[in-house]
């Protein structure tokens, strides 16, 4: 009896043995294995603030945009202003040749002389058939007879004023003005030239550009997000908008910042978007009417997640990352990201969480999903490169 304990106690301790070295053998197995695994650097996910820019193009209109047509027809006998140059309320812009509407106010101006002579003589009459009626010497029907004849003479008297106003205004338009300050557009008559009030082509175009209204369009997504931040209110959408910023056509931004000021109330159903209007200052009349750009409508989250463009792979209009597990094994993982970006980072909507860590080099070149790595930081990796580079250059 005391054998077969002896030879169980002793079997135990070889089978402890035993088991001891396999598991020695296992783990020194393992940390061969993640001792010769290739280092990528890694970063860990956190949450910071996200500054991006939506993009929409845009045209610029002057603040009032006035088309200026003559009121009268005739022969453009002078131009007193070139294309682009800025004028003021009421300066002239052409002249229209005034001979006929000279003729015109002088014939008036007769005609007023002759009616007024007409009420005078007439008022003479109609005093003497008075003091005539008085005395019985002639009858009443004469009396208003004579008073009616006053009445039309001043009735003629009052038409022809009123033609001699007209034509003096009809001569007035031969000076055709601007109606406002602002920068005198093209000018498709010259010297010479018949225009008319029919005219299909205006004669300029004076643009306020004091002020200038960029206009850009939202589509109905985006509308719908800024109406339910402010409860549903437009006015008070607008209000909470931050200010806008305009890229030029040459890829500057412009130097004075817009605010938002109106949105359409109707979305256009062939395009699903609705018209945006922003205002900018325009001091040294840098903008012009007709232009167009890009206004830059910031989006903040203080609670983004932001990644390296570099740390991302892209298969079939999809994006995917590495993430490391506890075990240094990488997982390829799809991702949404917003579709706005600044060229060098993506924000993260989906697929990562604070705490994951991703690969940040070597993705899509060397990386391959389910192979074990060796993490290091960011810092450590750059570290090592330059070390490398700087013995590369002692070599030589």
């Amino acid at each position: 009896m005391k054998m077969q304990k002896s030879m169980i106690t002793l079997s135990q301790r070889f089978f402890g043995i035993a088991l001891g070295i396999t598991l020695f053998a296992c783990g020194g197995q393992q940390q061969g294995q993640q001792a010769g695994a290739p280092e990528y650097a890694v970063m860990t996910i956190e949450t910071s603030v996200s500054k991006l820019n939506n993009a929409y193009p845009a045209t610029i209109k002057g603040r009032q945009d006035v088309e200026i047509r003559p009121n009268v027809s005739g022969f453009i006998t002078k131009l007193c202003v070139d294309e682009g140059a800025v004028v003021k309320k009421g300066q002239t812009l052409f002249v229209i040749d005034p001979v006929q509407y000279e003729e015109a106010v002088n014939v008036a101006r007769a005609a007023v002389n002759v009616a007024k002579a007409n009420v005078a003589t007439a008022e003479l009459t109609a005093k003497n058939k008075e003091k005539l009626a008085e005395k019985n010497i002639i009858s009443l029907y004469e009396l208003q007879m004579a008073n009616n004849t006053l009445a039309s003479q001043k009735a003629a008297l009052a038409q022809t004023e009123a033609q001699l106003i007209n034509a003096e205004k009809n001569l007035s338009y031969t000076n055709v003005t601007s109606p406002s300050n602002g920068v005198v557009g093209k000018i498709p008559f010259r010297v010479g030239s018949l225009v008319s009030p029919s005219s299909v082509t205006a004669l300029t175009t004076v643009s306020d550009n004091s002020e200038m209204y960029v206009y850009f369009s939202m589509n109905e997504k985006d509308i719908l997000k800024l109406t339910r931040e402010s409860n549903g209110a437009t006015q008070g959408a607008l209000n909470q908008m931050p200010a806008v910023e305009l890229q030029l056509v040459d890829g500057s931004i412009y130097n004075e910042k817009g605010k938002i000021e109106t949105l359409s109330g109707v979305i256009d159903q062939t395009t699903g978007a609705a018209s945006v209007r922003a205002t900018f200052p325009n001091p040294n009349g840098i903008l012009r009417s007709g232009g167009s750009g890009v206004i830059l409508l910031p989006e903040e989250d203080d609670k983004a997640i932001i990644i390296p463009q570099k740390a991302t792979m892209e298969i079939q209009d999809k994006k995917f990352v590495f993430v490391v597990n506890d075990s240094s094994i990488v997982k390829m993982t799809e991702i949404k990201i917003l579709p706005v970006n600044d060229g060098k980072t993506y924000v993260v909507t989906s697929g990562l969480n604070t705490g994951d860590r991703i690969v940040v080099e070597g993705v899509g070149t060397t990386v391959r999903d389910g192979m074990t790595v060796k993490p290091i930081t960011v810092a450590e990796a750059t570290a090592k490169r330059q070390q490398v580079i700087a013995q590369q250059s002692s070599k030589h």
